[in-house]
């Protein structure tokens, strides 16, 4: 390029390439992310396990929290008393609950709809944030 004129170049490092290891030996775990499938064990990537489990990978992103509640009882109470917000109290949002239960029919019936369809779709998160997934 001419001087003066457009972007200056950029040169970036070389990436970095790790030595093949020796045969029968194995790359250290801290030069390799794990293999597909596996979750992380610690790092930035670890979440640790409160009141759910984390998921296997292909169905969840690795480190997600996943409920104890059971999805099957939330879509039944969403589905018949979904307009008094006692969904979201077995979820543990007792603030939304509260919401719904007060401001709930001023909707139309539109919120416990959609609550229902988030529900039913596995999107649903409880009280701590950790998604409702198990239909058991």
């Amino acid at each position: 390029m001419t001087p003066g004129y457009g972007p200056t170049p950029v040169s970036y490092p070389p990436p970095v390439s790790y030595p093949p290891p020796a045969y029968g030996q194995h790359y250290a775990a801290s030069q390799h992310p794990p293999a597909y499938g596996q979750p992380y064990a610690s790092g930035p990537y670890h979440s640790p396990v409160q009141d759910g489990v984390m998921s296997p990978y292909p169905y969840g992103t690795p480190g997600e929290l996943i409920s104890a509640k059971s999805r099957t009882v939330a879509s039944l109470l969403s589905f018949f008393l979904g307009g008094l917000g006692v969904d979201r109290f077995y979820l543990g949002n007792i603030g939304m609950g509260v919401a719904k239960l007060l401001l709930g029919w001023a909707t139309l019936g539109i919120w416990p709809l959609i609550d229902f369809i988030v529900i039913v779709a596995g999107s649903a998160h409880d009280g701590q944030g950790a998604r409702v997934r198990s239909w058991e």
